[in-house]
């Protein structure tokens, strides 16, 4: 299925950071996430029923709308009890701040 034009997201971050961060400062960023991602929309479904988004090592299903991820893997293995999934919106131009390196394979 070609991402060419899709009524969805074609890219979004993912930051893995410990639950307990809600401490009121602001979201999350890369800077301060145990890992981050950019993840680009496959055109694939996921198992949740939501859209799948893959990129640096994680596959996730996100609810465009909501922005929240129904499920994720990272490098293959489900995520730990304790840390939560942040999803945060990213540049659809590849050459925007925070936009992913272009593939080359």
């Amino acid at each position: 299925m070609s991402t060419a034009w899709h009524p969805f997201p074609r890219r979004f971050e993912i930051l893995l950071v410990p639950e307990h961060t809600d401490d009121g400062e602001g979201p999350p960023d890369a800077a301060t996430a145990l890992r981050s991602a950019v993840v680009e929309l496959t055109g694939e479904t996921g198992e949740s029923g939501y859209p799948r988004y893959e990129g640096g090592g994680m596959v996730a299903d996100i609810d465009p709308e909501t922005r929240t991820v129904e499920g994720l893997l990272i490098d293959g293995f489900e995520v730990d009890y304790g840390l939560t999934a942040r999803v945060v919106d990213t540049p659809d131009r590849p050459d925007a701040p925070g936009a992913a390196e272009p593939r080359t394979s």
